[in-house]
């Protein structure tokens, strides 16, 4: 895909915040990661259309944690900016390559996501995308 559309570009903002969310509710950042990008809910954001593709991110946050059951308390905690940018950068990837949340989660882990964060929030988020998956190809 070359561009985003408003709607896909909102979808990015609403899943950023969404990740900022979960810091501020005090969750564990690698296990809610882990949690949201294997779960339903993240699937359903990944479908053509869901209702849940219209919720905040409140109510998306309720969604998932009603579905694993609760969500796990702080342990490890990133950076506000590190949260938002890694949601942000997993939506925009899924519209970016159609790959799945699962198997975006797979290729770049919310530590890959922590580390890179310093080098890689300045550039597009295409160009980080195409690294991250390069670094993930080079070792494997």
């Amino acid at each position: 895909m070359s561009k985003l559309n408003k709607l896909q570009l909102q979808m990015c903002d609403i899943q950023g915040r969404l990740f900022e969310l979960a810091l501020k509710n005090g969750y564990d950042s690698p296990e809610f990661i882990k949690a949201f990008m294997n779960s339903n809910v993240a699937l359903a954001l990944d479908d053509t259309y869901d209702r849940l593709q219209w919720a905040g991110e409140e109510y998306i946050l309720e969604e998932l944690n009603d579905e694993v059951g609760g969500l796990p308390p702080a342990g490890q905690t990133y950076h506000n900016e590190v949260m938002y940018w890694t949601g942000y950068t997993y939506r925009y990837w899924h519209y970016y390559t159609g790959e799945s949340s699962k198997e975006i989660y797979k290729i770049a882990s919310p530590e890959m996501m922590n580390q890179s964060w310093l080098g890689f929030h300045t550039l597009s988020v295409n160009m980080a995308i195409d690294d991250l998956k390069e670094i993930y190809k080079r070792k494997n």
